[in-house]
């Protein structure tokens, strides 16, 4: 008989495991909380705070959301009609057309607008941009800096509209949309829409803004074989992914999502239309994933396909609707996305096991 001890106790070997292994990367942060459950599973530090990458995503598609449907703006809304044009310069030129004209609110949202992604997408010259971020990591990032960095040294991709490619520089031109449409910083948004409202007292806009409760230290974060948690170069995700939070927080956030209180059924719904592939077994909608676990290994056919984001730094928050379980993890390094989806997979397992 399955009980809740026997799958809490097999997560936790798997877990130990994984710590193990991971040796100087230490124990990641994990928390679920499920009513199979009878309450929630917690392995790692769950108080420290953490860099939370892409994850942070689906707070500025919210938001973008949230404008939505206050009739500041619609997912049709052109980009041209709400930021400068000096802002979009550059940046949706395709075989010598600048098509920024033709890009709105939705194609980014969905990566569907054509502009490059400054932070993996490739260089016409120099290095990339994470060598950047390693090479100087007393730089602060700046929003405008970030664009920059496309329309000098990248090319867009796509005509607006023709191909899904994830980017970071849209989401970066979506939080300036936001501060335009508002009147206010990007991460004032975040506090008084999102944190505030769900009790996310220690979270906040990394080097933009402050937690509620006492600044602490965010857990270690490997870029490759560099730690690079003290690093003023992290400032580099801003609109796309530069919350720090913790797996509580994170938690508040998703439910949150899911229970009405940050947005409309109709709202949710739109984020969640997963209309394009990102990578075998990983499909987009709007500022939100969905995992269809069948498609990594045809034995995992039957368990259920959870919605959220996941973060370069293998960060994870997913909520699997048929168990009613909210997922939160941190695994602290880019290297280590493959053990946190086998630690989702374990997780999901052990709650169909419940199910039963």
């Amino acid at each position: 008989m399955t009980t809740v001890a026997t799958v809490t106790a097999s997560l936790t070997r798997h877990l130990d495991r994984v710590t193990r292994r991971r040796k100087r990367l230490g124990a990641p942060q994990v928390l679920v909380r499920s009513p199979l459950l009878e309450g929630e599973f917690r392995y790692g530090a769950s108080e420290t705070p953490f860099h939370a990458a892409s994850v942070g995503k689906m707070p500025t598609a919210v938001v973008v959301m949230q404008l939505v449907e206050e009739g500041m703006f619609t997912l049709d809304t052109r980009i041209a009609e709400i930021l400068p044009v000096d802002t979009l310069r550059g940046l949706f030129v395709v075989d010598g057309v600048d098509r920024a004209g033709e890009v709105n609110v939705r194609n980014l949202l969905d990566h569907t607008s054509g502009v490059a992604d400054y932070f993996e997408g490739i260089v016409d010259a120099g290095p990339g941009f994470l060598d950047l971020i390693l090479s100087e990591p007393d730089h602060l990032w700046l929003p405008e800096e970030l664009l920059g960095f496309s329309r000098d040294r990248q090319r867009a991709v796509a005509s607006p509209g023709e191909e899904f490619q994830y980017s970071d520089t849209g989401y970066v031109l979506l939080g300036l949309a936001i501060e335009t449409v508002t009147g206010v910083p990007f991460h004032r948004s975040l506090h008084d829409r999102i944190f505030t409202p769900l009790g996310m007292s220690e979270s906040y806009l990394m080097f933009k803004s402050s937690p509620a409760r006492a600044l602490a230290p965010i857990s270690p974060l490997w870029l490759g074989t560099v730690e690079a948690s003290t690093f003023t170069s992290i400032s580099c995700d801003w609109a796309g992914g530069g919350i720090v939070s913790t797996v509580d927080d994170l938690m508040r956030f998703d439910i949150g999502l899911h229970d009405g209180t940050l947005l409309s059924s109709s709202s949710s719904a739109e984020l969640q239309a997963m209309r394009h592939r990102f990578l075998r077994g990983i499909y987009y909608g709007s500022g939100m994933m969905e995992i269809r676990f069948e498609e990594f290994f045809f034995l995992l056919r039957g368990l259920p396909r959870p919605t959220g984001h996941i973060g370069v730094l293998a960060t994870q928050v997913f909520y699997d609707a048929v168990h009613d379980a909210h997922i939160v993890m941190n695994f602290h390094s880019t290297r280590e996305m493959r053990r946190s989806f086998r630690t989702l997979i374990e997780i999901e397992r052990g709650l169909a096991r419940l199910a039963r």
